[in-house]
């Protein structure tokens, strides 16, 4: 099966690539799709993870003990029934 190709019109861009790929010793379409991942989680929305908890942190009411409500919940087992 042929691979998909990604064109790229601008010579900056390609030598990049070139370049960051030997650099690295991967292939270019990674450099590329790693460039292109990174870009996406900088830009497109996602919230990284500092900001994301410090936001909860924020907006949260407060922390919960599980081990209390762990504790709080459980009861004895009465054993086995001979």
């Amino acid at each position: 099966m042929v691979e998909p190709q990604l064109s790229v019109r601008s010579a900056k861009a390609r030598d990049l690539a070139h370049r960051l790929a030997r650099r690295e010793n991967r292939s270019i379409a990674d450099i590329v799709e790693r460039a292109l991942e990174s870009y996406e989680v900088r830009e497109a929305g996602r919230e990284p993870a500092l900001q994301f908890y410090a936001r909860l942190a924020e907006t949260g009411s407060s922390d919960i003990d599980l081990d209390d409500i762990i504790r709080t919940g459980r009861t004895p087992h009465a054993g086995l029934d001979l």
